[in-house]
């Protein structure tokens, strides 16, 4: 599939601007879904392993994305899912920012008052950029992880994984890589732990979670809330067997194998296109939307530079003015998410002039309305 095919398959009305909250699925994981439901309604157990072949397709296209082996994949529900996987078995210091997304900040808060064990090192950085030098200048001695998002879900702040490796040794890197999945290049292989769904800007739909562990996180975090599924050979009766090797060890159950037949699909798609072509395509269309809120003098607090942002671009107008710019973008028909007094806009490779052009009416709407 070339960029142009792919851009055919947003078959959306205009006007959604929402991406970074929810991914409208694409057309292929809608027709996957409803074959795949087919094939189970039969009963067939040769349609039934059909379907969870799937499987073993997503983990070979996440391990691909990633740079990694598909050993290292472990699919969850859920982001959160495989960040709680990571978490609760860590020892030691963990240092994370208070402005993080509750994903990480709820599960760190939770293991570190069940188990004990774990000492959070909470940093706030300038802006709630977590940048390398705001984290060296956190670290001490009893640092043993570091959590971050790869994209950050306020500001749209993309993380040097490669510069934060290079100041933290070979303490344990965790990642929420949500926010930038299939859209942005990292280098992932930089982290221990990468945890993503694909609900967002994968196109894939809830329930299509996953997380890669590193060799050096194998070996350091311990597989705390591990199921039945998470052992090996097959099913364990009369005798509680060791977790089994690589990231399976990381599993509570067996997948919905629905969710990961859309997950496939999405990935197949991503990867046919290229991360890389993806990247710079949403990278002009987060510039487009700068555009117009430059033009109507409205403040963007997302970094200019391309390499330290993905697809979201957030508005921070002046207090007295977020409540009539959220009603025109809202009577211009426009998704978009505004918490705390600002605006996310996240479009997304797809999103096409029409929905530009809605944008910018909704800015010039609300600039003439504007009380100076």
């Amino acid at each position: 599939m070339d960029l142009d095919a792919y851009l055919e398959t947003f078959d959306g009305e205009p006007g959604y601007l929402d991406w970074a909250a929810f991914g409208p699925l694409s057309p292929s994981v809608r027709a996957e879904a409803q074959a795949d439901t087919e094939l189970l309604g039969t009963g067939r157990r040769s349609s039934v392993n059909l379907v969870a072949d799937h499987v073993r397709d997503a983990k070979e296209l996440i391990a691909g994305l990633i740079g990694g082996d598909e050993s290292q994949v472990v699919l969850q529900p859920s982001t959160t899912y495989g960040l709680m996987q990571a978490i609760y078995g860590l020892a030691g210091g963990m240092m994370l920012a208070r402005g993080e997304f509750p994903s990480l900040t709820v599960a760190a808060t939770r293991a570190a008052d069940a188990l004990g064990s774990i000492d959070l090192q909470w940093i706030e950085p300038a802006g709630g950029f977590v940048t390398p030098d705001a984290v060296r200048d956190a670290l001490t001695d009893d640092t043993r992880a570091v959590a971050v998002s790869l994209v950050d879900f306020r500001t749209g702040f993309r993380a040097d994984l490669s510069a934060i490796r290079d100041v933290i040794g070979d303490r344990l890197l965790i990642v929420d890589a949500i926010q930038g999945f299939g859209t942005v290049q990292a280098d992932y292989t930089a982290a221990d732990v990468v945890c993503g769904n694909g609900y967002k800007w994968l196109r894939a739909g809830r329930g299509t979670g996953f997380a890669w562990f590193s060799e050096h996180a194998l070996e350091r975090i311990a597989p705390v809330l591990s199921g039945f599924a998470g052992v090996g050979g097959d099913l364990p009766l009369d005798a509680v067997p060791a977790p089994a090797p690589g990231a399976d060890a990381f599993t509570v159950s067996g997948p919905d194998i629905l969710a990961v037949a859309r997950l496939a699909i999405a990935l197949r798609e991503v990867s046919d296109v290229g991360v890389d072509v993806i990247e710079r395509e949403l990278s002009d269309r987060a510039r487009d939307v700068m555009f117009f809120a430059d033009r109507y003098e409205v403040p963007v607090i997302t970094p200019r530079e391309p390499e330290q942002r993905a697809g979201i671009v957030t508005l921070a107008p002046a207090p007295q003015d977020a409540g009539p710019l959220a009603a025109a973008l809202d009577n211009n028909g426009l998704a978009v998410t505004v918490r705390a007094g600002q605006v996310r806009i996240s479009p997304h490779v797809g999103t096409g002039a029409d929905t530009l052009r809605l944008f910018g009416d909704a800015l010039a709407a609300f600039s003439s309305s504007r009380v100076w």
